[in-house]
């Protein structure tokens, strides 16, 4: 009778030590040398998205459920059309420069300020690249690489025009590096929306400005 009831209340000892660890958990099991293992993840139901701070392609937008029109540039392009129009002003182009503005004003010119600016990024990443040609001028007048170049040769824009002033302004701030850079430096290529060219598909899409889709 003892023997079973010794059985019986070592059973019940074992039953609640067991239930108290279902409870309350292994936390005396980790106590001593051995790190807890952390975990964090983000709350995506509450999680705000600031429109103001991102910087999406249209593939994008609609991956997250947003409207690409609607993605506000970042706060600093604000004052791109003052420094744009303060810079347009200045003294003559060197050569480089006016290549560059060559490439905004025939690739761009109907585009907003930031697509002419994306653009002209383009062609200065890619002299930096080590892939392309290492000027500015080289890397225009490249065959088979801008549309606008006729053997070799850069056509003549209408220097009188608002929108060659636009590209020289805009040829300046990505020279000089005035304004906050839009593309990342390996973005190499782009084409107009309204072609699908089968490069594309092998290419990461870095962003979607205006008419055009840049890729790195």
């Amino acid at each position: 009778m003892i023997s079973k009831f010794r059985v019986a209340a070592i059973a019940a000892a074992v039953f609640t030590f067991a239930g108290t660890a279902l409870i309350g958990g292994p936390a005396q099991a980790w106590q001593g040398a051995i790190a807890l293992p952390s975990v964090s993840y983000i709350n995506h139901a509450s999680a705000a998205l600031g429109r103001a701070t991102l910087s999406l392609d249209s593939h994008a937008a609609a991956t997250l459920g947003l409207d690409a029109s609607a993605v506000a540039a970042p706060a600093s392009l604000a004052s791109l059309d003052a420094l744009v129009e303060n810079e347009a002003a200045g003294e003559a182009l060197d050569a480089e420069q006016e290549c560059l503005a060559n490439a905004v004003y025939f690739e761009a010119r109907g585009e907003p300020l930031q697509g002419q600016l994306a653009v002209a990024e383009v062609v200065i990443n890619r002299a930096a690249s080590g892939r392309y040609p290492a000027t500015l001028c080289g890397v225009v007048v490249q065959p088979a690489q801008f549309s606008f170049v006729r053997r070799g040769r850069i056509p003549h824009a209408d220097r009188a025009s608002e929108a060659w002033r636009r590209a020289v302004g805009v040829a300046r701030v990505a020279v000089s590096r005035m304004a906050p850079r839009l593309l990342p430096s390996n973005c190499l290529w782009y084409h107009a929306n309204y072609v699908s060219p089968s490069w594309g598909r092998r290419l990461e899409r870095s962003a979607t400005i205006g008419l055009h889709i840049f890729y790195s």
